[in-house]
């Protein structure tokens, strides 16, 4: 099956019991990347974020029967990255029975612990910025600003108020402008 199937093909075939496999297959391929990529920002840990990634494409596979054309494939898949990022988050925090900020500056030593990271380096500054964000803003940020999610979008994949989401984005612009400023 080639890559130059659009969705809308790929649902189709996806109902046919006879070709169901082979789509899931084509539609995993087309997104995955960009899925991981969301995931990996929100989670940082490239093990978690796999993790993360098999519950987002097992959840997928079980929804995609009743997926409503009434949204873009793409922003449905998206909801429910963003959707399995949070409760991973929460079972962490959960796990760790800590504070938030603990588990915040958790996010943020794993990013220190890439073996890349160069503190001088503005995109790693950027990186540990963003992990001090709050989880809302944090969603926002890396929506727009890694994957340029227009806000009537990402208010369908959030489901909150474009004016909401972009006060958010303002919020964490402005955090990550201080924090990169002062470190």
């Amino acid at each position: 099956m080639s890559m130059t199937y659009t969705d809308s093909e790929l649902l189709v075939q996806f109902r046919d019991p006879g070709t169901k496999e082979k789509a899931y297959t084509a539609l995993i391929k087309k997104y995955q990347e960009r899925l991981y990529w969301h995931v990996r920002r929100m989670v940082v840990d490239h093990d978690d974020a796999n993790d993360v990634l098999q519950n987002v494409f097992i959840r997928v596979w079980n929804g995609l029967e009743n997926f409503r054309e009434d949204a873009q494939l793409y922003t449905w898949l998206y909801r429910i990255a963003t959707n399995e990022c949070l409760s991973f988050l929460e079972q962490q925090k959960r796990k760790a029975s800590v504070s938030l900020s603990d588990v915040e500056s958790s996010l943020e030593n794993k990013v220190k612990a890439d073996k890349h990271f160069d503190a001088n380096k503005l995109e790693w500054k950027l990186q540990v910025a963003i992990q001090q964000l709050p989880e809302k803003q944090r969603i926002v940020f890396t929506l727009r600003y890694y994957d340029e999610m227009p806000y009537e979008e990402m208010s369908r994949v959030l489901e909150t108020s474009e004016g909401a989401l972009k006060a958010s984005y303002h919020h964490a612009a402005k955090k990550i402008e201080e924090y990169i400023l002062n470190h």
